[in-house]
């Protein structure tokens, strides 16, 4: 282990928003004595690659900067391993940071607790999600979410956030209930129907929507949220309360806690932290003490 800390930049997250974040948040971290280095890949895998080269050598730390995309690539490279993360949140959702109580858009506020919390020796076992050899810190999407996401990076156009606008009118246009085969634990399996199936790690995903709004970073446990079979304007009345986390309180929503949960359905692809995961089937695990964060 050294004192070197391994900054570890998306320079398009947010925007420009992680490239222009990365120099505030360096020299909070070398005012502190520390020295920084920073890692930008060519493509997501050949940054994984030199994020897992930095963790190997003994790095101090990581630290992502970006939003959720970035923070969830840094995951893979330090999950399991003992070195501490660090998060620097500076993307358009910045959720997984929003559920640790770091500071959003505010780099060289979050340097400082980065380095506050390594001259401390202060850092927070924070639980993690796993995928096969995937891990995620916020939510497992599948069903009405997930098709949106699918249809949104299937678009050329328009840009920005207004793509998934125009996604979601037109998987509202297509809804029909899924039809899911799930297990809980060592609980029989179940069929049902539903519109989504969201497993919660953490509470929100898409930059603040509380879909599992109960749902903690340590407690050993998923939270399951179920939306059932619901027409399109039930689901317009429903939706709008997922950025309070008042849906639970609806009707056609059902709420489970679970350390392992079993998903089937044909045509779906699980996301996870923003990123797809996969198709359908797929077992997601929770792993108590994944990561240390430095809060």
């Amino acid at each position: 282990m050294t004192s070197e800390i391994t900054l570890f930049v998306n320079p398009t997250a947010g925007r420009g928003r992680g490239a222009r974040a990365a120099a505030p948040a360096a020299a909070a971290l070398r005012e502190a004595g520390f020295a920084v280095r920073t890692v930008v890949g060519d493509d997501p895998a050949d940054a994984l690659a030199r994020a897992r080269k930095a963790v190997a050598g003994g790095t101090a730390a990581l630290v992502p900067v970006g939003g959720d995309g970035m923070v969830s690539l840094a995951l893979q490279a330090v999950a399991g391993t003992g070195t501490p993360l660090g998060v620097v949140a500076a993307g358009t959702g910045n959720d997984f940071a929003r559920a640790t109580g770091l500071p959003v858009r505010r780099p060289e506020a979050a340097g400082a607790v980065i380095a506050r919390a390594l001259r401390e020796g202060r850092s927070r076992a924070v639980d993690l999600g796993r995928v096969g050899d995937r891990w995620f810190g916020t939510v497992l999407a599948s069903g009405f979410d997930s098709r949106v996401n699918d249809r949104g990076n299937r678009m050329r156009w328009p840009a920005g956030r207004f793509r998934y606008d125009l996604a979601m009118l037109a998987e509202l246009a297509a809804l029909r209930p899924i039809p899911y085969r799930v297990r809980f634990d060592d609980a029989p399996e179940r069929e049902i129907e539903a519109t989504l199936i969201a497993v919660g790690n953490g509470p929100s995903y898409g930059g603040g929507m509380r879909i599992c709004a109960d749902a903690e970073l340590d407690d050993g446990l998923f939270d399951v949220c179920v939306v059932g079979p619901c027409s399109r304007t039930t689901l317009l009345r429903v939706f709008p309360r997922v950025y309070s986390g008042t849906h639970p309180g609806h009707p056609v929503v059902t709420v489970h806690r679970a350390a392992r949960v079993e998903l089937a359905a044909e045509g779906l692809t699980g996301w996870a932290d923003g990123e797809p995961v996969g198709p359908l089937p797929l077992v997601a695990e929770t792993v108590p003490g994944a990561v240390r964060l430095l809060v």
